[in-house]
C-alpha cells in the first residue's frame, strides 16, 4: 500500500479506495447515491476531502450490521458539507441512532443466545417449543418469531427464554 502524506487534504479516488479498504466502484457508487462528495479537477478527475475517510469507514460499518444505505445517506445529510464535520458532529448523529443501535444488539443477542430455545415462529419442532408456546398460541398474535424479534416483542416486555 503506498501510505498518503498525513498532511495530504485530498485524495485521488484510487487513494481513498486504498486507504479505505473499498472499491473504485463501490465509492462511485457511494457518490451517485449522495454518500460522498468529490470535486473535479481542471482535468476532470475526482478529489476526495481527506474527511471521506470517515464517511467511508462509516458507510461500511453502518452496511455491515444491516443499517440501509438510505438510513445512512439521511444521516451523513445531517452532517455540515461546507466544512469538516467535528466531534459534536458526530455526536449527534451517533445520539440519533443510539435507539436503533441498541435494538440491533438486543436483535443480535437474542439471536446468538436464544436460537437453541423456542423463539416462537410456530415450528414446534424444538422439544422445548410446546412448553413455551403451546398448541401455537404465540401465532394469534400475528407473525413472525414472536419471542425473539425485538420489532414484535420488545426487551421491556418480552418474556424470557424457554429455558430459563
Amino acid at each position: 500500500m503506498t501510505k498518503v502524506a498525513w498532511n495530504t487534504k485530498e485524495l485521488t479516488v484510487g487513494q481513498l479506495a486504498e486507504r479505505s479498504g473499498v472499491a473504485v466502484s463501490a465509492l462511485h457508487f457511494y457518490e451517485a447515491k449522495g454518500l460522498i462528495q468529490s470535486r473535479r479537477t481542471a482535468g476532470n478527475q475526482r478529489r476526495y476531502g481527506r474527511d471521506s475517510l470517515r464517511r467511508v469507514a462509516f458507510i461500511r460499518l453502518s452496511q455491515r450490521i444491516g443499517i440501509p444505505l438510505k438510513t445512512i445517506r439521511d444521516a451523513l445529510a445531517e452532517l455540515p458539507d461546507e466544512r469538516t464535520p467535528n466531534r459534536a458532529d458526530w455526536a449527534r448523529l451517533s445520539a440519533a441512532w443510539r435507539g436503533e443501535l441498541d435494538d440491533r444488539i438486543e436483535q443480535l443477542q437474542r439471536l446468538r443466545d436464544d436460537l437453541t430455545d423456542c423463539i416462537g415462529c410456530g415450528c414446534l419442532s424444538l422439544d422445548l417449543c410446546p412448553v413455551a408456546n403451546p398448541h401455537d398460541r404465540l401465532g394469534d398474535e400475528g407473525p413472525g418469531a414472536r419471542r425473539i424479534d425485538t420489532r414484535l416483542c420488545p426487551p421491556q416486555t418480552c418474556c424470557a427464554p424457554a429455558s430459563s
